[in-house]
């Protein structure tokens, strides 16, 4: 038996369409662990196996994956932040980079609004997700 539960909030990535696939799932990633760490009410409880294996828990609901061109992700991150969503960013720069230090100063080396972004995280009321996507499309 099956049962569906309509969130109030969505979990959603949108990354840039030019992305090599093998890319699309690292960022996809690393942008969903950002807000796991930061908003630990979407966090289930831990797993366990019928052999009593234990397994870490997971989000509690879905995270829809979307795509969009440069511009697409540029104007999704000016709305996410112009409604205060919390959000992580994974920037171009990211793909150069070796470790955790480096990401964050790659990302801190660059102005708001010069961002190269390839991918975006938000989390959110519904609605306010489903403004910050507007123009983005469910990846296939």
């Amino acid at each position: 038996m099956s049962t569906s539960t309509r969130f109030d909030t969505k979990i959603a990535v949108l990354l840039r369409e030019d992305v090599e696939p093998w890319q699309r799932l690292n960022v996809t990633a690393f942008l969903v662990s950002g807000l796991g760490t930061q908003i630990p009410e979407l966090i289930g409880q831990p797993y366990e196996d019928a052999d009593g294996v234990p397994y870490l828990p997971m989000f509690r609901q879905p995270v829809l994956v979307f795509q969009g061109a440069k511009e697409v992700l540029k104007a999704a991150h000016e709305r996410a932040l112009s409604r205060a969503l919390p959000r992580a960013v994974f920037t171009s720069d990211l793909f150069a980079t070796g470790h955790d230090d480096a990401n964050r100063a790659a990302v801190r080396a660059v102005g708001t609004s010069d961002l190269d972004l390839v991918g975006l995280a938000v989390h959110g009321p519904r609605n306010a997700v489903d403004k910050v996507l507007k123009g983005a499309r469910m990846h296939p």
